[in-house]
């Protein structure tokens, strides 16, 4: 079974940039995702990207902020996070992603905390 560790979270102030990673043990999927999780929230969906990284797809209140990457041959996948607002704080978390209903359809690993101060 794939295991995926999430890592790169951190405390950052508002307009600042991070870099989150997901490591995959063995395999990697042919659609693969971020997700988030604030306090008190429901889990959703943040990026999307294909297995040749020829389409991806974000949520509204990321686009033009993130921009989701992979390398297959390292089983890595990346997502490049800027001008980060405070409403970005959450546990991010990576997975295989069902590309039509943008949902997660593998364990994730712990996640990583983004914090975002203003």
């Amino acid at each position: 079974q794939v295991q995926l560790v999430e890592s790169g979270g951190g405390l950052v102030q508002a307009g600042g940039s991070l870099t989150l990673s997901c490591a995959a043990s063995g395999r990697t999927f042919s659609y693969m995702g971020w997700f988030r999780q604030a306090p008190g929230k429901d889990r959703e969906f943040v990026a999307i990207i294909n297995w040749m990284s020829t389409w991806t797809n974000y949520t509204d209140s990321v686009k033009g902020r993130f921009s989701i990457s992979r390398d297959n041959a390292k089983n890595m996948m990346y997502l490049q996070m800027n001008s980060l607002r405070p409403e970005d704080t959450a546990v991010y978390y990576c997975s295989k992603v069902n590309p039509v209903t943008r949902i997660a359809t593998s364990p994730t690993g712990q996640g990583t905390q983004v914090t975002v101060s203003s």
